[in-house]
């Protein structure tokens, strides 16, 4: 499991297994129940699986699973990714996004088909129910993946505390997160806490913890992968800000500009709206959350790099990648498991999508 895609592959074949079963399941509830798994097969797929392959390596970075042991991990490893594709709908939904990796977003795609079958009532109330729902079954069976994965109990036991809290943190954070946008304001200690806890802490170092549980560790082995796993979370989501922004389409799957049009109140945009005069400020304060075309987008984008945020932000990912590689490279873990574990911190922090 060394290679990525062989790890991602092995994945998706536990992901896909699953669904199989659940759509068996669902089976007596007819063809709504099936474009609600179609749906979400959609939503699992594809995606770097960094949740995944953190939870993966946070266990072989304490143990050497036996094949058994392997396959079980496997299935919780799955169970993070549920939970990411839960937020990710909802995320969608609460931000009226109209994509997500290069299709429509599962509001978009349920309200489509209920114009195009020509039902009853408003399409968008319809989309948004579905994906309300489906982001509750995704979260529901990402529990379901961790609960019965096949592990020993009291080592379960202890990755579903470990869980417990990340849910807790996630859904604060995303509530903060809209708080934030509503109030149209955020300074970048707000807009760092946002980040910590709708983001870092669930992409990076729950899910070592999760896995380190599942091993057997303990309070003081959790702590030494808080102090690599955190600050290369904030690393891996002042990235994702960077390309909210900056990123192409053709590579990100969502429009030129995303996070501006949304009125992301990101660490980039709060950075920015300290950086220049208070006229150029405002400029970009109005801006935020309305519907901008190509050139519009540019402009905003000009005037961060006029503010110099976007290096700032670049300087900050740079910081929290060494202090990660710092305790990593300090942690008395597993050798194979600390050389994945730096390639992944590559990974996160260096993408383009």
């Amino acid at each position: 499991m060394s290679d990525p895609a062989a790890f991602r592959a092995s994945l998706q074949s536990v992901i896909d297994g699953f669904l199989d079963e659940q759509s068996r399941r669902l089976e007596p509830l007819g063809d709504d129940a099936a474009r609600l798994i179609a749906e979400a097969r959609l939503a699992v797929s594809g995606g770097k699986r960094f949740r995944a392959a953190f939870c993966y390596w946070g266990y072989h970075a304490i143990s050497t699973p036996t094949p058994e042991e392997e396959q079980a991990l496997l299935r919780a490893c799955a169970g993070l990714e549920l939970l990411h594709a839960s937020a990710l709908v909802h995320d969608d939904f609460m931000d009226a996004s109209d994509t997500r990796r290069g299709r429509p977003a599962t509001h978009r795609a349920f309200e489509a088909d209920h114009r195009t079958r020509g039902w009853t009532g408003d399409p968008e109330q319809y989309g948004a129910a579905a994906a309300i729902l489906l982001g509750d079954l995704l979260l529901t069976w990402a529990d379901e993946l961790l609960r019965r994965c096949g592990l020993p109990l009291d080592r379960v036991s202890s990755a579903m505390d470990v869980f417990d809290i990340c849910r807790s943190e996630v859904v604060a954070g995303q509530f903060l997160d809209v708080s934030v946008q509503a109030r149209g304001r955020a300074d970048v200690d707000t807009a760092m806490t946002v980040l910590r806890f709708k983001s870092a802490k669930y992409s990076i170092e729950r899910p070592l913890h999760v896995g380190a549980a599942l091993a057997g560790a303990g309070p003081e082995v959790l702590a030494t992968l808080t102090e690599f796993g955190l600050p290369l979370g904030e690393a891996f989501q002042l990235r994702d800000d960077q390309l909210g922004v900056f990123g192409d389409p053709a590579v990100t799957g969502k429009p030129a500009g995303d996070d501006l049009v949304e009125g992301k109140r990101t660490v980039l945009v709060a950075m920015a709206l300290d950086g220049v005069s208070t006229e150029r400020a405002a400029v970009l304060d109005r801006a935020l959350g309305t519907d901008l075309d190509t050139d519009q987008v540019e402009e905003l984008r000009a005037l961060i790099i006029e503010s110099g945020a976007d290096q700032r932000v670049e300087a900050m990912i740079t910081e929290l990648a060494r202090r990660s590689l710092d305790a990593l490279a300090a942690a008395d873990l597993l050798p194979g498991a600390k050389v994945a574990l730096t390639d992944l911190a590559s990974a996160a922090t260096q993408r383009t999508l």
